[in-house]
């Protein structure tokens, strides 16, 4: 006869002592009645760290967004000024071919050549040159720009107070603020002898006579 069937001894007693009830996933409460935390799980302390990580790298990922932006409009800005830059460069070549042709219809017209179906023909290119920029400058009394006109004569004369073209023998042009060619002009300086007679006469209306 065995030990159990005389009542000797009891029955064993199995213990279930996993901290995760199989059947729910969730935690067991222990005997003093607080819920373990699962393996691995270290409660709200352990959230934190998680949490300010996360932060960190959306801030990290807002910051390289910001500078992707930052670095395409940039891009952008060099491209548009790129393609002005070549557009502008593409027209002023074709222009400062047109130039000769140009200094023909002006010299037509000064001599009065300038008529009938070429006279419209003229007016056209004109207007179509116009449409892209160009104008023509230097006219008789302006005053002697270096930067911008080129002195093929050179006089002296009395009737002008400061270095003025007194002749322009080519026109200049420009497109925009952008010069194609300088005006070719004659340029006049007041007289050597204005200057010692200007300081004579005013040593002469000097101040008071000393009695």
């Amino acid at each position: 006869m065995s030990p159990r069937e005389n009542g000797s001894e009891e029955e064993p007693v199995i213990r279930d002592n996993r901290k995760i009830d199989p059947e729910t996933g969730k935690a067991r409460e222990s005997a003093g009645g607080a819920t373990e935390a699962a393996p691995g799980d270290d409660g709200v302390e352990a959230a934190a760290p998680a949490e300010g990580s996360a932060a960190d790298l959306l801030a990290e990922r807002t910051a390289d967004l910001q500078r992707l932006q930052a670095e395409f409009s940039n891009y952008r800005k060099r491209v548009d000024r790129d393609r002005i830059a070549v557009r502008e460069q593409a027209v002023a070549s074709v222009l400062t071919e047109l130039l000769p042709v140009l200094d023909d219809i002006g010299r037509a017209r000064d001599h009065g050549e300038l008529t009938g179906g070429f006279a419209k023909v003229s007016e056209s290119l004109e207007a179509a040159v116009g449409k892209l920029g160009l104008t023509s400058y230097g006219a008789k009394g302006d005053p002697f720009d270096p930067t911008v006109h080129e002195a093929l004569l050179h006089s002296y004369s009395a009737d002008v107070s400061e270095p003025t073209c007194v002749e322009i023998l080519q026109p200049g042009y420009r497109v925009n603020d952008r010069i194609l060619r300088a005006a070719r002009v004659a340029v006049a300086e007041p007289s050597e002898e204005a200057a010692p007679e200007t300081a004579a006469a005013s040593g002469e209306s000097g101040g008071p006579d000393e009695n």
